[in-house]
């Protein structure tokens, strides 16, 4: 079974996401985020110590097909990180990024979570992926955050069209829209 979770920063996603598995010893937690200062170690340390110690945990943005091995439960969190992760590694040299560029980032973030999917479901495993709802709010300000809004939106979008089921997040309470 391959399920989405989406919803705004802080609403709940990873913790309903993790409580699909509570009772499961067998789960790769695959992990996006990169340590880039003292904040955002803490909350991967934060985030770690609350997972049961028996899961193993992937870290990275890209062969996210190395993480798949015996288990047959995994959770990616998340693919807004992921997807900001890769946009820099794309875009970093430039302050515009045209629709060509835009095209080969959506394209390299489906593409990873793609080949996740497909591996998972060829071993019969459960895959659950996490990622925000980016287009809730106001319009950005900046040419890169809108490219990055819409990015996330059409990567959300093409993601759910291929899980199976899709739950919206709000206020810690999980809703099944698909």
């Amino acid at each position: 079974m391959i399920y989405l979770i989406t919803g705004g920063a802080r609403s709940g996603k990873s913790t309903f996401a993790e409580s699909l598995f509570n009772e499961k010893n067998d789960v790769v937690y695959i992990a996006t985020s990169r340590v880039s200062d003292e904040e955002m170690q803490e909350r991967v340390n934060l985030h770690r110590d609350s997972r049961p110690s028996q899961w193993r945990t992937f870290e990275g943005n890209y062969n996210l097909v190395e993480a798949v091995g015996d288990e047959q439960n995994y959770i990616l969190d998340c693919i807004t990180v992921l997807s900001s992760n890769i946009m820099y590694d794309i875009s970093k040299d430039v302050e515009f990024v045209n629709y060509d560029m835009q095209k080969e980032i959506e394209d390299t973030i489906t593409g990873e979570i793609e080949s996740l999917i497909d591996k998972v479901k060829e071993k019969d495993g459960n895959l659950i992926i996490v990622t925000n709802e980016v287009g809730s709010s106001t319009v950005p300000d900046n040419h890169i955050t809108r490219v990055f809004r819409d990015i996330q939106g059409r990567v959300n979008q093409r993601i759910a069209l291929i899980t199976d089921s899709v739950y919206l997040v709000c206020c810690g309470i999980p809703v099944r829209i698909k």
